[in-house]
């Protein structure tokens, strides 16, 4: 027996009720967490990643590794465009990145819940690398992972609206970062806009499904938004495969 507050238990009871404990959901469905342990890991990951490539230098890193249409498309390395959102061309650049990530990502993610959260974040640093793909030069690299920041701007934005909280901080930090992206030279401002449209998406996907059969409505969301990315990464392909002289080889940050 297990001493209980009052009296007595027998241990198929306490594990019968232990298992009966409803889950605590969010607004959007997502399972109620305690800590941010997702952010937390992709900061974690981005700090990793920035300390290699001082090793090994960014240039190598990103020659490797970053969005560059030339080798997505002639050498098919699709790896690009998730690899791309995790490298850093400095530490002003990935220092920006990761004070956004932890100002926005912890309230994101107690409001989504670790799984919707992380979906969030890599279909909308796809949809960066994608746009990236689309609209820059061939022969340039992009690097960083504003496309997935930008994911959470415009993803905070729609919860925002949706639980009808003030959203004008992040709509002043979204326009400000989107004139930085025009004016300022080297900058992936494709991979910017294309992070934020994603994002707002998926978002919205999460936050407008029908609360009957909830979890299917935003799998089926999500999917057709992943599907749309590849049929948009291989149209690209074809376009440049058929038509693509190797150039030179540039860097820009996202």
């Amino acid at each position: 027996m297990t001493s209980a507050s009052v009296g007595f238990q027998c241990p198929e009871c306490v594990a019968q009720g232990a298992a009966a404990t409803p889950v605590t959901r969010t607004r959007f469905g997502g399972v109620a967490i305690s800590r941010p342990y997702v952010t937390l890991t992709l900061i974690g990951i981005n700090v990793v990643v920035f300390g290699w490539e001082n090793l090994v230098g960014v240039n190598e890193a990103a020659g490797s590794w970053g969005m560059w249409p030339v080798g997505v498309a002639l050498n098919n390395e699709y790896y690009r465009l998730f690899t791309a959102a995790f490298l850093h061309e400095n530490l002003l650049h990935i220092g920006f990145n990761m004070l956004v990530l932890w100002m926005l990502g912890p309230q994101l993610e107690s409001l989504l819940g670790h799984v919707r959260y992380t979906v969030l974040y890599v279909v909308a640093g796809l949809g960066g690398s994608v746009a990236s793909f689309w609209f820059s030069a061939p022969n340039v690299v992009g690097i960083g992972a504003s496309g997935a920041i930008f994911g959470l701007m415009g993803a905070y934005v729609v919860v925002g609206r949706a639980l009808r909280a003030d959203i004008s901080q992040v709509l002043g930090l979204i326009a400000i970062n989107v004139v930085i992206g025009f004016v300022g030279g080297g900058i992936d401002w494709r991979a910017h806009l294309g992070g934020l449209a994603t994002g707002a998406l998926v978002a919205a996907i999460f936050a407008y499904a029908p609360r009957q059969r909830r979890v299917l409505w935003q799998v089926v969301g999500v999917v057709l938004v992943v599907v749309g990315l590849a049929v948009l990464v291989a149209t690209r392909d074809a376009a440049l495969t058929s038509t693509l002289a190797l150039g030179g080889l540039d860097t820009s940050s996202a």
